[in-house]
């Protein structure tokens, strides 16, 4: 994780990372974690997060990381994070799934629209924010 954010140039809270990876992994219907190996190597992982949309009624998958060190990429391990993200979203039920990629970052679209999983036409923004503290002016 921490080489997924420094090469999209985040900062990362390892304290916080850490925290958010147990509390994660501590209740599996949240969602899923993936490593990929090469041996006994890391080079890689995936992280799928789910929710209830109800725009589509159903449960949706949330790719919230998906990562392959560089000096491994194009050899398959992305698919296989994938393969292995999209199996447990249908075995959850899940019938959608969303993702965030860097506009420019043109094998990472690629990959994903080889799932069938494309940029919107509809002109929505994907919006962010911590909660608001209460009394906040809305």
């Amino acid at each position: 994780m921490h080489d997924f954010y420094a090469e999209a140039g985040f900062a990362l809270n390892h304290e916080w990372a850490e925290a958010s990876f147990h509390a994660l992994l501590a209740n599996p219907s949240l969602g899923s974690v993936w490593l990929a190996l090469l041996g006994a190597e890391p080079i890689g992982h995936a992280v799928l997060t789910v929710r209830y949309t109800m725009e589509h009624g159903c449960l949706s998958g949330y790719i919230d990381d998906l990562y392959v060190r560089p000096s491994k990429r194009r050899n398959g391990a992305g698919t296989l994070l994938l393969n292995d993200l999209f199996d447990d979203c249908r075995l959850r039920g899940c019938q959608f799934a969303y993702v965030e990629a860097a506009a420019d970052n043109v094998p990472a679209l690629a990959l994903y629209g080889s799932f069938g999983l494309l940029a919107g036409q509809d002109n929505r923004v994907l919006l962010a924010g911590a909660i608001p503290k209460p009394g906040a002016d809305s």
